[in-house]
């Protein structure tokens, strides 16, 4: 299995059976991805939260491959509403068998939102998502805080790889995240969501030497990690 960071809060991953999926496809407007839509290919679209630089370009791209949208309901009402064919809606705590794996939408301490012009849509709470993929669990923790049931996480999941926040200001930071991380007891733990703005700036590396030795990597935009 491949695991590819893309830039802000997009990692892909392609199974050992050639199955594709995408969290967070911000593309359109994001200076840091290495991804050009027009190329994307994907079977399923995980959309964390409603804001628009996590939902990105999720309608174009479903719209185009036919890619099955895994959201919560008020995001999927969203995207059905706008053309949309292929949809699976769960909501905060639901499991769900796909053909290639378990999901579980998990709890995440943060708003959703996305903006229309001068009009703002509500879209549902936000949310993670654990996978259970080919003998391998992760974690992508959308747009959170760093909140105590991690640590329920943490004792019912045995999380090999954790994708986590540290930018900031809208998300946690460095140190928050290295709680986050303790919590989760994730055997890895890939920094997401920093230096795509301003405001978020952050050197992932001060990160990383905040955890234990051999925890924490930093993946290059583009950069692909076979599990």
């Amino acid at each position: 299995m491949k695991l590819s960071y893309h830039g802000h809060s997009i990692i892909s991953i392609e199974t050992n059976n050639g199955v594709r999926l995408m969290f967070d496809p911000f593309i359109t407007g994001n200076e840091l991805t290495d991804l050009k839509l027009s190329e994307v290919e994907t079977d399923y679209l995980l959309i964390t939260h409603g804001h628009n630089d996590h939902v990105g370009d999720m309608l174009p791209i479903a719209k185009k491959t036919g890619a099955t949208v895994i959201a919560i309901p008020e995001i999927i009402h969203f995207a059905t509403k706008n053309g949309v064919e292929n949809v699976h809606p769960m909501n905060i705590g639901g499991t769900y068998s796909f053909p290639f794996g378990r999901v579980k939408m998990v709890h995440a301490q943060h708003s959703s939102g996305y903006e229309l012009g001068d009009e703002m849509i509500y879209m549902g709470s936000p949310a993670g998502f654990i996978l259970e993929i080919e003998g391998q669990t992760i974690y992508h923790a959308g747009d959170t805080s760093e909140f105590g049931d991690m640590g329920l996480l943490g004792e019912l999941f045995g999380i090999d790889i954790a994708f986590l926040p540290i930018g900031d200001n809208f998300t946690m930071g460095p140190e928050e995240a290295v709680r986050a991380s303790q919590r989760l007891k994730a055997k890895k733990v890939i920094p997401i969501h920093y230096n795509t703005f301003p405001v978020i700036q952050q050197e992932p590396m001060d990160f990383i030497n905040l955890l234990p030795n051999g925890v924490g990597q930093v993946l290059a935009i583009g950069e692909t990690i076979e599990l």
